[in-house]
């Protein structure tokens, strides 16, 4: 189900009331956009895969607007959800998982009119062995923060899965975001929208040390059939 995140107004003019941003989360941001796959190392330590992949999901139309579009990104330290059980991070104590494999967005706005933004993400789901049940209801969250600084508004999305007996689902999640301006002058640029799943300080803890399992951690594939004696 389609929902719209509106910020208020208040919330929107005293963003815009003031203009200085800070210097280190615009430089957090470089770093992101250089590694925008979000990819750290394994569980194990040794790197992952960092070859890019192509898009799985349609983008959205673009359109012509006043001014540049909001940045839209995902939250490192929530872009993953791993269940652990358990005092080992190890594969065998996965339950359920998750990542926020992409995210494309647009903008409209013309004149005075608030900013229209809509967002499309891309889930990758898992079960690993502990993973209790064919269902899960995952959640996660979209906000929209003076770029760099305070969140003016914050919303979140349940978003129930059912596996249907497999271990990884892939699902997309359209939202749209309605941003109010203090004057036509006001562009998009001043404004960062942020996704994150709903994660634990364990998980968020996880996520910013670099680990990762992925979405089908803890399977394996069919043991080989026996080898069959010569015929005689």
């Amino acid at each position: 189900m389609r929902r719209v995140l509106t910020v208020s107004l208040a919330s929107a003019l005293a963003a815009l009331s003031m203009a200085a941003f800070a210097g280190d989360a615009e430089a957090q941001s470089q770093q992101r956009r250089q590694d925008p796959s979000g990819r750290g190392e394994n569980a194990d330590g040794s790197q992952a895969n960092e070859r890019e992949r192509a898009p799985r999901f349609a983008p959205l139309r673009r359109r012509a607007n006043a001014g540049p579009c909001p940045y839209v990104k995902i939250l490192y330290d929530a872009a993953r959800y791993v269940e652990l059980t358990g005092d080992r991070v190890n594969a065998q104590n996965v339950g359920f998982t998750g990542e926020i494999e992409g995210l494309t967005s647009d903008c409209a706005y013309q004149s005075d009119d608030p900013i229209t933004v809509q967002t499309r993400v891309l889930f990758n789901l898992g079960r690993g062995p502990l993973a209790q049940g064919d269902q899960r209801t995952y959640r996660y969250w979209i906000a929209v923060t003076e770029r760099n600084k305070a969140v003016l508004a914050k919303e979140y999305f349940d978003l129930p899965v059912t596996f249907d007996g497999a271990r990884t689902t892939m699902v997309t999640q359209d939202q749209t975001i309605v941003i109010p301006r203090a004057e036509a002058t006001t562009s998009g640029d001043n404004f960062e929208i942020l996704v994150g799943f709903d994660v634990t300080p364990e998980m968020a803890a996880f996520n910013t040390s670099g680990s990762r399992f992925r979405v089908n951690a803890g399977t394996t594939a069919p043991a080989a059939a026996p080898a069959q004696p010569p015929a005689q």
